[in-house]
């Protein structure tokens, strides 16, 4: 009996493998239009329609679907027309790095009218960790947003992604939707143990494993200490880190790897390998680890590896004082000091990481590796692998494909170096894929921080003195740690003006999963902090908190001062703060919506400052160049997540050169492509890998212009360029008959483009949510929220709005439930969604996004960043206003609704004078 399914109308015989899901059968066999995003029917991506009914392959047998008929996202198009979910997906732009999309378009297809009015409970089972869900909703109800192209009059348009209809139709290609032959599958065995030295590891009962080909261990990896984190310069980390070593200093480390024909086959393999270990004391708290006689995390050379203090625990600190805050303190009516915690906070990009690596012979050159990962940082990572396996650059090339999700997690090499390691040793193909649980025990998270503020003002309102103790977790690894800290104490001092100011931080090492690179980089953590203080102080002073706030922010044009000192290439390029905070004086003043009868209600307001790109230089190049069909080839080096930079460079391109964003083609994150890109991280997609193409077009355009008024015979101030040829006084000459003589004489229509980062500019944003408070239950219901984000120029309306909305839906999620936890053990007890609790559609409220009138003089054409910036004023803004609901201050993230019910409680009893008050 054959097994007979029939999956877009096409017939299937194969047998499915015993226990084998409907999505792996169905990735198989080439429909990678279902996703891989959590593999326990938590997130929808994996969604297809058995005989009509929306499951969740990755939950589904595929002996199931057994003379059955399946329809994934490929299927939905009829006779080359899109379904008309479809068709609505592409006029909102219902997504941005799209990974969740097909899930999201099979589920809304199959809904009735019924469901459809109800969409919170119709869209429980899918996740998206990048919209916000507005966009997606807009989709659902067929509320167009996309603007038709206009040949010149690109920038300021809110014009689609270039790959939108490849995404709703599930022929955008990320990371795992290709077909290598001969591909093998690598697993990895991991540390049961917090701290531990391996004192023997016997391999070869893996080794008898039928399909398995090698097994990795500390024996075969490099000697050379590296950092998993990507920058520029890479002495910004300390070199901690092995590809696989004989100490583990956090549950989840890898131990050993197993390469097999079969991820069966190799995680049989990892469950035959035997491994000793003498187990070692471990340190958890960042405060215990700092003390005396503290389990040591690495003991290594500070100077050689770039520790601050090794014995200590601490990889990087930072001490500054401007003035004296014990003279301003001294001179301040009102002081407050407190100190606030943040969490660990998981990236959950649905992509998670992971890495193909094969060997290929160009037709010039040698035989080099490719290495096909879910990177930010293609160029960085390429250099790191060279530098750790003495490879010439030209014999490895790194590319992305279409990433599902970053938010600076993917500003990591974690999967690379020993992917590459297994193929080299092989010479076959070898993919390893994260699990979700290894998303969340293997991979990195946001830095928790404990941070110490105490700040002075006098009567008026002005401030005195400004200091902060700031103690970062880092985990066990470095990776970022020094950066975050420094970075943490920058904009979130500078942003107000205090004559005296000090700052004491550290990131310190623990036994615990490591943190990294994450939305905002350890700047949310400090402005969560700093702007609970700044409304304290307004109480204090019985000053509306708004005020207090305009009376001490700094102006256009002041000089931006933190205790670690002014950067030099930072400045105010641009201001719109005074506007921000005029948005949130008018929204409130607007009526409110009641609340339900007996809950409390409060609003709170809070800003943020964020430099436009890092410090130290951020380099991108660009080149375009014309096609033999009169269309343009543009070549850049940053990556596609869903932070829309792709739309963008073809929208500064193709205002340059006068014609449409669909006469230009994109080629970018490859190495091959451009000569260097530093990644697509800290906020530089706009601003830097921007202002390279719009040299690179601006460049080119005049080399059209020139070269076409010598072929004419004419002066080239007379010619302009049109859509798609150049004008003179009536005359067209195509682009494509313009690459024809340019052939003929041997000359190439191209230009190239390139920026270092430097100087910068800062944005600004401020966020003011209006909220009730079941004092009952603790429950919190977000009754308006109103952002407002000075993005110098705003190139792209519709995705600048997505990038906001979604930075403030992923903050919501830190501030109200997102908490990786560890247990005494140093093991982490929430390694999957349900576990975790991501935000759903039903948690996140329509924010009111407005943006400011500014143009930025640094930026390409005026524009500033805003894909990070947007996370950090939320959670104090939600704090301040749960305070004023409840006139509690509370000063520990998340916010959850026992956190809250508990201390309503306890603030109850005290003033009833009941046991249990405090």
């Amino acid at each position: 009996m054959s097994f007979g399914i029939h999956v877009n109308e096409q017939p299937f015989d194969a047998e499915p493998r015993p226990g084998q899901c409907l999505r792996t059968y169905l990735r198989e066999r080439g429909w990678f239009g279902v996703k891989k995003g959590c593999d326990a029917g938590d997130c929808g991506a994996c969604t297809v329609h058995v005989d009509g009914e929306p499951v969740h392959s990755c939950v589904y047998p595929a002996v199931r679907a057994r003379g059955r008929s399946v329809t994934t996202v490929e299927g939905l198009a009829t006779d080359g027309e899109l379904h008309p979910v479809q068709q609505r997906f592409l006029d909102a732009q219902g997504f941005q790095c799209g990974f969740c999309t097909a899930g999201y378009l099979m589920t809304t297809a199959a809904l009735d009218d019924g469901q459809l009015a109800d969409l919170p409970r119709a869209f429980k089972g899918n996740l998206c960790r990048c919209t916000g869900y507005r966009a997606i909703e807009d989709a659902v109800r067929g509320v167009k947003h996309v603007e038709a192209p206009c040949a010149g009059a690109a920038v300021g348009r809110s014009l689609p992604a270039p790959a939108g209809p490849q995404v709703v139709t599930g022929t955008a290609r990320y990371t795992f939707d290709i077909d290598v032959p001969g591909l093998l599958h690598m697993k990895l065995l991991r540390s049961p143990h917090a701290h531990a030295r391996i004192t023997g590891i016997d391999t070869s009962a893996a080794l008898r494993v039928p399909g398995v080909h090698l097994v990795l261990t500390h024996h075969d990896a490099p000697e050379r200490h590296y950092s998993t984190a990507r920058h520029e310069h890479p002495t910004e980390d300390p070199d901690d880190t092995r590809v696989l070593d004989d100490t583990v200093r956090f549950v989840g480390q890898r131990v050993a790897a197993v390469v097999a024909d079969s991820e069966a086959a190799a995680e049989e393999g990892c469950r035959r390998v035997e491994v000793t270990y003498q187990v070692l004391p471990a340190v958890l708290d960042p405060e215990e680890a700092m003390l005396p006689g503290a389990p040591v995390v690495h003991a290594k050379n500070g100077a050689q590896a770039r520790i601050a203090r090794p014995l200590d625990n601490v990889v990087g600190e930072s001490h500054g004082e401007i003035g004296s805050v014990e003279e301003g303190f001294a001179a301040a009516d009102v002081v407050y000091e407190e100190t606030f915690r943040t969490q660990r906070v998981q990236h959950a990009s649905l992509e998670t990481h992971g890495a193909v690596a094969w060997f290929e012979r160009p037709d010039e050159g040698p035989e080099r590796i490719v290495v096909r990962s879910s990177t930010q940082t293609p160029f960085l990572t390429r250099r790191a692998l060279c530098a750790l396996f003495d490879l010439p650059l030209e014999e490895v090339r790194v590319l992305a494909g279409r990433v599902g999700g970053g938010f600076g997690g993917k500003q990591e090499m974690i999967v690379e170096d020993i992917v590459v390691l297994a193929a080299m040793r092989l010479r076959r193909p070898v993919k390893l894929e994260y699990t979700r649980a290894e998303q969340f025990y293997g991979a990195t998270t946001r830095h928790p921080f404990n941070v110490r503020v105490k700040a002075g003002a006098r009567g008026d309102g002005t401030l005195t003195a400004l200091q902060l103790r700031v103690v970062s977790n880092t985990g066990a690894y470095g990776n970022h740690g020094p950066a975050v800290m420094f970075h943490s104490v920058g904009e979130s001092m500078a942003v107000y003006r205090a004559p005296h100011k000090k700052a004491d931080a550290y990131s310190v090492y623990t036994h615990a999963v490591p943190a990294g690179a994450f939305r905002g980089y350890g700047l949310g953590q400090v402005v969560f902090a700093m702007e609970s203080v700044m409304d304290e102080l307004a109480r204090l002073l019985s000053m509306d908190p708004l005020e207090f706030r305009e009376r001490n922010i700094i102006g256009p044009g002041e000089a931006m001062i933190s205790p670690g000192g002014e950067e030099e290439d930072l400045h105010i390029a641009s201001y719109g703060l005074d506007q921000c905070l005029g948005i949130v004086r008018g929204a409130r003043a607007e009526p409110a919506d009641a609340a339900p009868q007996g809950w409390l209600v409060g609003e709170g307001s809070a800003l943020s400052m964020i430099a436009t790109g890092p410090p130290g230089g951020h380099i991108a190049d660009a080149r375009i160049g014309l096609l033999a069909d009169g269309t343009l080839d543009l070549a850049v080096g940053t990556a596609e997540f869903g932070n829309g930079t792709t739309t963008v460079h073809r929208q500064i391109a193709a205002g340059e050169l006068g014609t449409t964003v669909d006469r230009i083609t994109v080629r970018q994150s490859d190495t091959d492509v451009v000569k260097h890109d530093t990644g697509a991280f800290g906020s530089t997609g706009t601003v830097v890998a921007g202002k390279a193409t719009l040299r690179a077009s601006q460049a080119l355009a005049e080399t059209l212009l020139t070269f076409a008024a010598a072929h004419l015979g004419v002066h080239r101030d007379e010619c302009r360029l049109v859509e798609d040829a150049v004008e003179h006084r009536g005359t067209r000459i195509p682009l494509k008959e313009l690459h024809a003589a340019a052939q003929s004489a041997g000359r190439e229509l191209a230009a190239d483009g390139h920026f270092g980062g430097t100087p910068r500019s800062v944005a600004f944003n401020a966020q003011w949510f209006r909220l009730a408070v079941d004092p009952g239950t603790g429950e919190i219901r977000i009754l308006r929220s109103v952002h407002a984000a000075d993005a110098g120029k705003v190139m792209n309306p519709m995705q600048c709005r997505g990038q906001v909305e979604g930075g403030i839906a992923q903050a919501l999620g830190a501030t109200l439930f997102e908490n990786v936890r560890l247990n005494d053990r140093g093991e982490v007890t929430t390694a999957a969604f349900r576990q975790y609790r991501l935000p759903q559609y039903a948690d996140i409220p329509r924010t009111e996004v407005r943006f400011m009138e500014t143009v930025d003089t640094i930026g390409p054409l005026g524009a500033k960043s805003m894909s990070e910036s947007p996370f950090n004023p939320v959670a104090p803004a939600f704090a301040n206003a749960l305070r004023d609901a409840t006139g509690i201050r509370f000063t520990r993230l998340p916010l959850t609704r026992d956190r809250v019910w508990l201390a309503l409680d306890g603030q109850a009893r005290a003033q009833s004078g009941r046991p249990g008050g405090q």
